[in-house]
């Protein structure tokens, strides 16, 4: 495969490596493209009610999906063979709807085969996806208006993009107000050097596009997403001897990370005396809820948030199974939220936006 030199040359390289040169997932060299999330078994569940070809011709793994997504209109970036758009159309439901895109005409033919089939055993009297050929950078092109949707979802795609920016401009542009992005992907602890971006096997296998993670928060913070937050983090392992011959100086890390698109979020956690309680009533989190990875809400436990977890919890689709006490009436200054230990250097930095 030749060099990447461009943007244009990046995603030609992306197609063949997805549509043609991989037949499966056990083609892929290294798990970069795994996310750390485990099934919950509801979701197992629903998994063996997918079509085998579906699940044979998909790259990613885990399972980047949020809960509460019953009646959601739900946006799948990279949705490939359109396992992570089937499982999420049982969990929306039929008053719901999921939109797949992908650039990958290949896979989008295996996701498409197999909608009225899968419609009917989910028991659906119609169908609630729709499959859409397009890139990512550019999601008004396939018909997506601005403040439509109720949560993003993406399992190990935005890296592949040559045009990040235009990749999360474009999510929050398409996101309703107090709406979600819920993905996973591969970040890295420095910058990837360009001889190693243009490398056409580390960017296949999600390596070479990743992310400094410094340099994603800045991103976010340059579009006014002010905080993310981390639901999970893992050093991944290169285990294939061409890659790690290439990149086995850098440190690279599968994360999943949540982002709402909130106007009342600071750029730092501020403390406004506020409480919030998890009243339970989430499927599968009878008796806890995880926002981020320091942020475990026991159910009828008060705990003592930051201004912007509150908002997380009363803006959002989550409000419904939260009491927040206090508001921003008071500020007592800054709020000591301590992360958990950073996925990069291991030490309590501020490396995750306003919060973690």
């Amino acid at each position: 495969m030749e060099r990447i030199q461009n943007g244009h040359n990046a995603l030609d390289a992306v197609k063949d490596y997805y549509g043609k040169t991989l037949q499966g997932s056990a083609d892929l060299k290294t798990s970069a493209c795994c996310t750390v999330d485990s099934f919950p078994e509801a979701h197992k569940a629903i998994l063996r009610e997918i079509d085998d070809e579906i699940l044979e011709k998909f790259y990613g793994c885990g399972s980047p999906i949020p809960p509460v997504l019953e009646g959601k209109t739900v946006l799948d970036l990279g949705c490939g063979s359109g396992r992570d758009v089937y499982l999420v159309s049982k969990l929306v439901g039929e008053s719901g709807f999921v939109i797949g895109v992908d650039m990958t005409e290949e896979q989008l033919a295996v996701a498409q085969k197999h909608r009225d089939t899968q419609m009917m055993r989910f028991g659906f009297e119609r169908s609630n996806v729709d499959f859409r050929l397009g890139y990512i950078e550019d999601l008004s092109s396939v018909g997506i208006a601005d403040n439509s949707v109720d949560v993003v979802i993406s399992n190990c795609v935005i890296n592949l993009s040559p045009d990040k920016e235009a990749v999360f401009r474009e999510i929050f542009r398409v996101l309703k107000p107090g709406g979600e992005l819920y993905f996973s992907d591969v970040f890295s602890g420095r910058r990837i050097p360009e001889e190693l971006r243009q490398d056409p096997l580390l960017y296949g296998e999600c390596l070479s596009g990743a992310l400094y993670i410094e340099d994603f928060r800045r991103l976010l913070r340059s579009l006014g997403v002010l905080d993310y937050r981390v639901v999970s983090s893992k050093q991944i392992s290169l285990d294939d001897p061409e890659v790690e011959a290439k990149a086995g100086m850098i440190d690279f890390y599968s994360m999943t990370i949540r982002a709402f698109k909130l106007s009342s979020l600071e750029d730092i956690c501020e403390d406004y005396g506020q409480a919030a309680v998890y009243n339970g009533g989430i499927a599968d989190s009878p008796h806890k809820f995880v926002l981020d990875d320091h942020h475990v809400f026991v159910a009828g436990k008060p705990m003592l948030v930051c201004g912007n977890t509150a908002a997380m919890l009363e803006e959002t689709r989550f409000a419904p199974f939260f009491t927040v006490l206090g508001d921003r009436s008071t500020h007592f200054g800054p709020f000591d939220c301590k992360p958990a230990a950073s996925p990069v250097n291991d030490v309590d930095t501020n490396t995750g936006g306003g919060c973690c």
